[in-house]
């Protein structure tokens, strides 16, 4: 196997991995545990306001941005939809927890290695083993697939929680 396979396949099992965790996640929110429902108060409780469309948001996201990931399919937005998704958790549920995602409230470790994974598949593309290179969709990679990444994940990400992220305040007594 030359290095230029081995490249594409290192970036088909990095796409397949980050992708899988997604539509896993995203699948989760819908159909385990407490279902949307139950997923839906708890992005209330962290005060993405309504929770129920955050929640739906999230889960679409997830498994849209896993699929495109997977097939290597304009695979700059698929990076996008994770850095998205990551960077809302990152802000409203782990930063206050500390690094380590086993501490209580689950660190931010976790979310930062998926984030900066949406930044590199993003940039790298998918490699020639992908829809994107079967078409010819060689085009939104590095510079490129940079600025597509920090406009629809960090750009899509920053609006968002500017546009319905309430959190609690802290109790004066506290």
């Amino acid at each position: 196997m030359n290095n230029i396979h081995a490249f594409d396949l290192a970036l088909l099992l990095f796409r397949f991995a980050i992708g899988g965790v997604f539509i896993a996640h995203g699948i989760n929110h819908i159909i385990g545990g407490g279902k949307i429902a139950g997923t839906g108060r708890w992005f209330e409780s962290l005060g993405m306001k309504p929770g129920w469309l955050h929640a739906w948001m999230a889960s679409i996201t997830e498994i849209g941005a896993g699929l495109l990931l997977i097939l290597g399919f304009l695979t700059p937005f698929g990076g996008a939809g994770v850095i998205g998704v990551m960077l809302v958790a990152w802000i409203t549920n782990h930063l206050k927890n500390g690094f380590f995602i086993f501490r209580p409230g689950e660190g931010w470790e976790y979310v930062m290695v998926l984030t900066v994974s949406g930044f590199v598949l993003a940039m790298l593309g998918p490699g020639e083993w992908s829809l994107d290179h079967a078409i010819g969709f060689n085009s939104l990679l590095g510079w490129w697939g940079l600025l597509i990444a920090v406009i629809g994940g960090v750009g899509g990400a920053a609006g968002l929680l500017v546009g319905f992220w309430r959190p609690a305040k802290p109790d004066a007594d506290s």
